[in-house]
C-alpha cells in the first residue's frame, strides 16, 4: 500500500512534496484534498494532499512526517481536485499555486473548513472576585460592585445580554484582578453561519414572465440535456431577447431536482443585477464570490457553498472554482468578455474554457450567453461540438437599431464630435429620449502637448503618454498608476501645454456646453469607482433624471436604459489597424453591445459611428450583415492567415529591469527548443511554414517598458493541441534551469487574448 503523501503547496514549484503521514493517523486516514500543515525548510506551511505514491521522489532519508491533518474531510472532492489538475496541466501552472487561488485566504492560513457552531460569551465571578466584592472593590466604584453582584446571583455563568447596564465600563479592571472570567457556549437554535447578508435567503418569489417560444425552446432543450449528461449551448440573442429569463428557468429546473447552480458573469460591476433577479425568482440561498468581497466574507460564501448550504453560487472569474457538490447546472453570461481571462500575475487561466471543462467532468450542461460569441465559441458551433440556441427579438420588441457610418473627412467636428452626431442628438433630445456617447478613453485627453518645443508628458516608468485628468488635476499613466500634477507649462521650455484628443471628460464639458439645459453623466472608472456608485448612476438614468450618457466600456456591460434611443460611438476606427490580431473582433462586439442600448419599445434606436475610413471590410460587413457576417468574414481571414481558432498559441513573457535582459533570456529559451524532440516534430523545423510547431521570435513587446520592466515575448504557434502541449511539458523544465531564468520574471500564457 502506498505510504507516501503528495502535498501541493503554495510555491512556484511544478512537482508536490513527498511527505509521510502524521505520526497520530494512518496513510488511509487522510484523504486526497484534504489540507495539511508541513514543515518547509524551517517554517510551516499549509498544503493539500493531492496524491500517494509508494515511491518517494526523494531519498528516504530526508523525508519528514506531515505536521498536522487540519480536515477530516476534503476541502476539494475528487471532482474538483480533478479540475484544478487539469487547470495545471493545461495551463502548465504549479498545481498548488493553482489550488491556493481557488481558496479564501483564511483557509489557506489553516481556518476551519465548516464554519464554527454560533455561540455566545458567558461571564463567571472567580473565588478571588467573590473575596475582593466583600473586600477591595471600593464603593464608589458602582459599575465594578454592580457587574460582580450579578455576578454572584449566577454561579453557573451569566449571558452578556443579562448584565447590567453599563458593564463594559468595569469589565476591563475586573478582568485585570482575574476577578471574572469568559467561556463560550452554543446558542441554541442558532442556524448555521451562512453567506454574506446579500446571500440570504430568498423571501418570496417574483412574478414568472410568459417565455416567448424561443424562450420555451432553448428552456426545454437545455434542461432535456440535464438528465443526458454534458452538452455546451450557445445562447445567442440580442439585449432585450431574454437571455436572463432562460438562466432563471433552466436555474429553476436544476433546483427542483435538488441540484446546484454556478453562474458566471466577467466582472463585479454586473453581480448586483444578477443577484437580484436570481434571489426574486429563485428559492434557496445565493452565495457570491468575487474580489470585491472582504476576507471574511468570502469564505463565510465559500463555506455556505461547500457545506451544500447554498444553492446557487453566482460570482466572477474565481467563482469557477468554487466548491459544489451536487453540481446540476453551469451558466457563462456574456461569454465572449476578455475579463475571464486571467491576464496579469498567477495561472492565466480562462474562466469560461475551464467552466466548460468543468461541465464536462460533472456531467452537466453548460450555458454560454452572449449576443457577440467569441469567434473560439462561433467556431465550436460550426465543427458540432457546441449546440446554438437563437433568440430572435421579441414581438413586442423594437427592430434592431438603424446603423449608420458618419464620415469624418466630409463633416465639421468640434472636439471630437461631428455636425450629423450633434443634429441627432438634438433631434432625440427634443423627443424626450435619452442619448448615449461612447468614448472607449477615460480621461480629459490622452496627451498633453507643448505646442512650442513639442515636448509630450511621459511616463516615467513605461513607454507611454501621461493621460490628463483634468477634473482631479493630475497625470496619469494607466499602464503601471504613476500620477503626478497637472503642470500649467512645460518642463522643458516654459511655455504653456495644451491637452490633445478627447476622453471621457473632455466630452462631458464639451456636451456640457452645447445642451446646457440636459442633466448629463458620465460612467467610467473615475465616476463608478466603487459598485454604489455605478448602482447609482444607472438607477438615475433608469428613473430619467438624465437625458446624456457619456460612458466608456463599462456602458456595455449588460445594462439596460428603456428611454435610450440614440447610441454614438466617436472612436470606432480604433481597432480597425491594430497588430493584435483580436482587435477587429473586440470593436465589432462593442459596436454590437453599445448599439445594443439603443431601442425603446417598438421604436427603433439609432446608431451613428463617427470614422474616418467608412470603406473599411470590418464597417462594410457589420452594416450588411449584423455580427453573424462580419464573423464570417473574419473567420475565413483567421483561416487563411493560420489564427486562432485555426490554430493553437502559447507566449512565453519574460521581463526584467534591463533593456536586453528579457530577450537575451528568450532567446536562451528558444535555443533551448533545439534540445527537446516529440513524437509530433523535431525542432529542426520549428521555424519551417509547414511544421506543426513554429517558435517565433523572441521580440520586445509593444509596449516595451512597462513599471520600469522591459518586456518581450516568444510566441509558440502549433495547428495542433496536444502537439503543443507535449512540447511545452517537455521544454518548460529545460527552461527552468537556465541561468538567466533565476534573473527574470518569467510567465506561460496558453490561449492568450492579446500578442502585442
Amino acid at each position: 500500500m502506498p505510504c507516501i503523501l503528495q502535498v501541493a503547496i503554495d510555491v512556484p514549484l511544478f512537482r508536490p512534496f513527498d511527505y509521510l503521514p502524521p505520526e497520530d493517523r494512518p496513510v488511509g486516514e487522510v484523504p486526497d484534498g484534504a489540507r495539511v500543515r508541513v514543515p518547509v525548510g524551517s517554517r510551516r506551511q499549509v498544503g493539500v494532499v493531492v496524491g500517494r505514491s509508494a515511491r518517494p521522489a526523494v531519498p528516504a532519508a530526508t523525508l519528514r512526517a506531515i505536521d498536522e491533518l487540519l480536515d477530516v474531510e476534503p476541502v476539494l472532492d475528487p471532482t474538483l481536485l480533478q479540475l484544478l489538475r487539469w487547470t495545471a496541466d493545461y495551463y502548465h501552472h504549479p498545481l498548488g499555486e493553482v489550488i491556493a487561488a481557488a481558496l479564501p485566504k483564511a483557509l489557506r492560513r489553516g481556518a476551519p473548513a465548516r464554519a464554527p457552531p454560533a455561540t455566545r460569551r458567558r461571564w463567571r465571578i472567580t473565588s478571588a472576585g467573590q473575596s475582593a466584592l466583600r473586600d477591595a472593590v471600593p464603593a464608589r466604584a458602582t459599575a465594578q460592585r454592580a457587574l460582580l453582584t450579578r455576578l454572584m446571583q449566577s454561579p453557573g455563568g451569566c449571558p452578556e445580554t443579562q448584565l447590567p447596564l453599563g458593564w463594559r465600563r468595569g469589565l476591563a479592571a475586573l478582568r485585570r484582578h482575574a476577578w471574572v472570567e469568559a467561556d463560550e457556549v452554543p446558542l441554541e437554535g442558532a442556524a448555521p453561519a451562512g453567506p454574506e447578508p446579500a446571500s440570504a435567503p430568498v423571501p418570496a418569489p417574483a412574478p414568472v414572465p410568459e417565455l416567448s417560444a424561443a424562450q420555451r425552446t432553448a428552456s426545454e432543450c437545455i434542461d432535456a440535456a440535464a438528465t443526458a449528461g454534458y452538452r455546451s449551448f450557445v445562447l445567442q440573442g440580442a439585449t432585450g431577447s431574454g437571455k436572463t429569463e432562460v438562466y432563471l428557468r433552466c436555474a429553476q429546473a436544476a433546483l427542483a431536482r435538488g441540484r446546484t447552480v454556478l453562474a458566471l458573469v466577467p466582472e463585479i460591476a454586473l453581480t448586483p443585477q444578477l443577484i437580484e433577479r436570481f434571489r426574486a425568482r429563485l428559492p434557496g440561498t445565493l452565495a457570491v464570490l468575487h474580489s470585491g468581497l472582504s476576507d471574511a466574507e468570502r469564505l463565510r460564501a465559500w463555506r455556505a457553498a461547500h457545506a451544500g448550504d447554498a444553492a446557487i453560487v453566482l460570482g466572477t472569474r474565481s467563482a469557477v472554482f468554487a466548491p459544489l457538490p451536487r453540481l446540476g447546472l453551469i451558466i457563462v453570461d456574456e461569454e465572449h468578455d476578455s475579463s475571464y481571462k486571467q491576464q496579469e500575475g498567477g495561472c492565466r487561466y480562462s474562466a469560461r474554457d475551464v467552466a466548460v471543462v468543468r461541465a464536462q467532468q460533472a456531467g452537466v450542461p453548460i450555458v454560454l450567453g452572449s449576443a457577440t460569441p467569441g469567434f473560439e465559441t462561433l467556431q465550436n458551433l460550426a465543427s458540432g461540438r457546441y449546440q446554438g440556441l437563437v433568440l430572435p427579438r421579441r414581438a413586442d420588441q423594437a427592430a434592431a437599431p438603424l446603423l449608420r457610418l458618419v464620415d469624418l473627412r466630409a463633416h465639421a467636428v468640434r472636439q471630437g464630435l461631428s455636425t450629423p452626431v450633434l443634429e441627432a442628438m438634438r433631434r432625440h433630445l427634443a423627443a424626450g429620449a435619452q442619448v448615449l456617447v461612447f468614448i472607449n478613453r477615460r480621461g480629459y485627453a490622452p496627451t498633453l502637448l507643448c505646442t512650442a518645443c513639442g515636448w509630450i508628458a511621459p511616463c516615467r516608468q513605461c513607454d507611454a503618454r501621461l493621460t490628463v485628468h483634468r477634473a482631479r488635476g493630475t497625470l496619469d499613466c494607466h499602464h503601471c498608476g504613476a500620477s503626478e500634477p497637472l503642470p500649467q507649462r512645460c518642463p522643458r521650455c516654459g511655455f504653456g501645454v495644451k491637452p490633445i484628443g478627447q476622453g471621457t471628460e473632455r466630452i462631458e464639458q464639451v456636451l456640457q456646453e452645447l445642451f446646457p439645459n440636459e442633466a448629463l453623466l458620465r460612467l467610467d472608472r473615475d465616476s463608478a469607482a466603487r459598485p454604489e456608485q455605478l448602482h447609482s448612476i444607472v438607477q438615475r438614468l433608469r428613473r430619467g433624471e438624465a437625458r446624456i450618457l457619456v460612458g466608456t466600456q463599462m456602458v456595455t456591460k449588460g445594462h439596460h436604459f428603456p428611454h435610450m434611443m440614440l447610441a454614438v460611438v466617436l472612436n470606432a476606427d480604433q481597432g480597425l489597424f491594430s497588430s493584435d490580431f483580436r482587435a477587429a473582433e473586440r470593436l465589432a462586439q462593442t459596436i454590437v453591445q453599445v448599439a445594443g442600448r439603443a431601442g425603446r419599445g417598438r421604436e427603433r434606436g439609432e446608431v451613428l459611428l463617427q470614422t474616418e475610413y467608412p470603406e473599411h471590410p470590418l464597417l462594410q460587413s457589420l452594416l450588411a450583415g449584423g455580427y453573424e457576417g462580419f464573423a464570417r468574414v473574419a473567420l475565413e481571414e483567421r483561416q487563411a492567415a493560420r489564427w486562432p481558432p485555426f490554430t493553437r498559441l502559447a507566449l512565453l513573457r519574460a521581463s526584467t529591469r534591463s533593456p536586453e535582459g528579457a530577450l537575451q533570456f528568450l532567446a536562451a529559451a528558444r535555443a533551448a527548443a533545439t534540445t527537446v524532440t516529440t513524437t509530433a516534430t523535431t525542432t529542426a523545423a520549428f521555424t519551417a511554414p509547414s511544421s506543426p510547431l513554429r517558435l517565433l521570435g523572441p521580440v520586445a513587446a509593444a509596449m516595451a517598458r512597462r513599471a520600469g520592466r522591459y518586456h518581450a515575448q516568444l510566441l509558440l504557434e502549433s495547428s495542433e493541441r496536444t502537439t503543443l502541449h507535449r512540447f511545452i511539458d517537455a521544454w518548460l523544465p529545460i527552461v527552468e534551469t537556465l541561468a538567466r531564468a533565476r534573473r527574470v520574471r518569467y510567465a506561460l500564457d496558453v490561449d492568450p487574448l492579446d500578442i502585442g
